[in-house]
């Protein structure tokens, strides 16, 4: 009897320790996940705050107005922050990154610097140009190095975790993807001679409103679901996943979702009217028999047979087998920027793979206007004269305080960067500049 009574008990002491063990084991694992998580958001964080920060270098050089200088150069010195930060959550603190870190310092306290003082006054001296042209030449530099390490993570799926045992390891050398791409961003900056970043140191609608253009009564649950199953062409039997939108919602919708064995699809369709707001096709897209000018007719067919006229196509791209497509509302002769749809086309079959109107539902209102009190002619000379343009139109945006104003939107080119510069067809002031994306790297590492 007392043998059998050892027994039990050494078998809950055994079981107990494998589940302590276990549990253990557990939470080990969490801690590591959430670890690589978080690792992993700082590292895209920090490359995508960099080719921001390039971009917004490139736009301040762009620029022609005082008034609209300081507010940039602020937001050049915010993003250096934002970048420091996202640094210092890596685990590369066994790993000299000063140089880099000096840099962001350096784009920050000049910025921040220049900023605050009064640049009609005090305009940017030639000095301060040349400043500002070397740290965009160095910001795309390492924008490109970090985007060639961001491809290899993403491609091979590399770790985090494995930084940090490689960087503790005494009794190994370093060999480490990551490592290598850092070391490489670190020797760019240190190709630069100090000289160069010490010279100058001297002192389309975002809004969330409510959405302007949603009419109609609301449908139901089924009656979205016979909607959405017309537009994508569903069979009754394909199973269609639908929820409806939580209370508190800015607009009430439906959002659904598919998959059958071709592609799987997402859809957010308004409660309101029954508007689709946006879609998203994802399959395999096979050997291109369609030019780019055949996609857009396409996706002209698919806006018209769906309500939407007076759209005109603004800017077009090409990434491999697919067309992207993005539309202006134009009232008369004048392009509304706020009411923008985005399309995506299939250049094997022509299938609209994917729909963005929510700018549009937000925004679209017709705007009274004015004729401009300011020629195009004039308003040209408001535009940087190292800016070459290549054309130009009326157009409506918004200004900083969101209030739509009519203005020249005036493309033009600046050495390899395009930009989109808008002028006040009234005052002559200078109201936003773009730098436009040019076509996605395809990274290749040998």
């Amino acid at each position: 009897m007392i043998r059998w009574i050892s027994i039990v008990i050494l078998a809950i002491a055994i079981f107990a320790t494998g589940a302590w063990g276990y549990q253990e084991h557990q939470e080990k694992n969490a801690i590591l996940v959430q670890a690589e998580n978080n690792y992993q958001r700082a590292f895209h964080d920090l490359t995508y705050q960099v080719d921001l920060l390039h971009d917004k270098i490139g736009t301040t050089l762009a620029m022609n107005t005082k008034e609209k200088l300081s507010p940039q150069l602020i937001e050049i010195w915010r993003l250096t922050s934002e970048a420091q930060t996202d640094v210092g959550q890596l685990p590369l603190v066994l790993l000299p990154f000063n140089k880099t870190e000096e840099f962001l310092s350096n784009i920050g306290e000049f910025s921040y610097r220049t900023a605050v003082r009064d640049l009609e006054q005090e305009p940017l001296s030639d000095k301060e140009v040349d400043t500002l042209n070397n740290l965009y030449k160095k910001a795309g530099d390492i924008k490109n190095e970090l985007r060639k390490v961001q491809h290899v993570v993403l491609e091979d799926n590399l770790r985090w975790m494995d930084v940090q045992m490689a960087l503790v390891s005494t009794d190994e050398p370093m060999d480490n993807t990551i490592i290598d791409g850092f070391e490489t961003v670190e020797e760019t900056v240190k190709a630069y001679e100090e000289s160069d970043l010490s010279s100058g140191l001297t002192g389309i609608s975002n809004e969330t409103h409510e959405f302007r253009f949603i009419k109609g009564e609301n449908i139901s649950e089924s009656q979205a679901e016979e909607q959405i199953r017309k537009l994508f062409k569903l069979d009754d039997e394909l199973e269609l996943t639908i929820a409806e939108s939580g209370d508190g919602a800015q607009l009430p919708m439906y959002s659904a979702s598919f998959q059958n064995e071709k592609e799987h699809g997402y859809i957010d369709i308004s409660k309101q009217g029954g508007h689709p707001l946006s879609f998203m096709l994802n399959r395999e897209i096979n050997e291109k028999n369609l030019s780019l000018n055949d996609a857009l007719l396409r996706a002209e067919k698919f806006l018209k047979a769906n309500g939407f006229s007076d759209m005109v196509m603004f800017q077009s791209n090409q990434y491999e087998n697919v067309g992207v497509f993005q539309f202006l509302y134009q009232q008369g002769d004048v392009r509304v920027y706020p009411d923008k749809i985005q399309m995506k086309v299939a250049l094997d079959d022509g299938e609209i793979l994917g729909f963005v109107a929510t700018d549009f539902y937000r925004n679209h209102e017709n705007t009274e206007y004015e004729e401009p009190s300011l020629a195009l002619e004039e308003a040209k000379e408001r535009v940087n004269p190292t800016v070459t343009i290549q054309d130009q139109h009326l157009a409506i945006v918004e200004d900083d305080f969101k209030e739509r104003i009519l203005a020249y939107a005036f493309l033009g080119t600046k050495g390899q960067d395009t930009y989109r510069i808008f002028i006040d067809a009234n005052t002559g002031q200078e109201i936003k500049v773009e730098k436009l994306k040019a076509v996605e790297t395809k990274w290749n590492i040998d």
